[in-house]
């Protein structure tokens, strides 16, 4: 639960979540496990505080700064606000399931690469012709990421999922849009923080990435592309692990399972 407070945890905040996760524990066996584990695994700060050692995940600095904000329609209720923030302030075992189309890369909406993508030349944002008429909308490159990008992509969604589990209740699902390209990143930090991997939903979509060949030499090799043109999108389905059985589950929390299509059709 660490990974999820680069800005460290007491041993009571830590005993907690433990707690919730594999049942009660002891706050002298963490206390214990915490000071026999440092500074190999784990690093005192001020005030009793531990943080995980080597974590480095922190926002990206940004100038722009906004104060959360909600909207309710009906029984919708719209929130503006850092995701990671909202989540601590969250009661535990308060939402039944998540479907999230997060920022792929990461890098792209940081200050510089917003307004490189405005001003429409350079940085990681591609600006495609027009087609047909059509002005289409600017994409991220996620080739041209860099191991530290990778990095930080791998260390927010670990962050993401570890602060999220508590709140869901047992059998939450949880599905995730990414991309043929990182989508194993995602995959290994959300199982990492806890969540059961449970498949992939297959979105299928109309793309004209992919399928080009090499930059600058199409004419000497005009017969191959540098990768397939993927027109898909992977959406990953993980689940907080039951409390018991299915059945069980369900009479409780009422989670655990999706709706089938009909009664002939899974």
């Amino acid at each position: 639960m660490l990974e999820a407070r680069p800005r460290g945890a007491s041993v009571s905040e830590i005993t907690q979540q433990v707690t919730s996760m594999i049942g009660a524990v002891p706050a002298s066996s963490v206390r214990s496990y915490l000071q026999l584990n440092t500074p190999a695994l784990f690093a005192r700060m001020d005030r009793a505080q531990y943080v995980l050692k080597g974590f480095s995940y922190e926002p990206a600095p940004s100038t722009a700064k906004t104060a959360p904000r909600t909207f309710q329609f009906g029984k919708a209720t719209v929130v503006r606000d850092d995701c990671l923030s909202w989540f601590e302030r969250q009661p535990a075992n308060s939402l039944h399931g998540v479907v999230t189309d997060p920022p792929y890369g990461l890098v792209e909406y940081s200050d510089l690469e917003q307004e490189k993508l405005r001003s429409g030349r350079g940085g990681i944002w591609r600006i495609p012709p027009s087609f047909d008429g059509a002005k289409r909308a600017p994409l991220p490159r996620f080739t041209v990421l860099k191991p530290t990008d990778l990095d930080a992509l791998e260390q927010f969604f670990t962050a993401w999922a570890t602060r999220l589990l508590p709140i869901l209740v047992p059998g939450a699902n949880v599905v995730v849009a990414s991309n043929p390209l990182l989508s194993y990143l995602v995959s290994s930090a959300l199982s990492r923080a806890g969540l059961e991997r449970r498949g992939e939903i297959v979105r299928l979509v109309m793309t004209m990435r992919g399928g080009d060949r090499p930059k600058d030499a199409h004419v000497e090799f005009s017969d191959v592309s540098v990768m397939p043109r993927s027109m898909w999108e992977p959406w990953l389905v993980f689940r907080k692990p039951i409390d018991g059985r299915v059945q069980d589950n369900l009479r409780k929390w009422g989670t655990g399972v999706f709706r089938r299509i009909s009664a002939e059709r899974p």
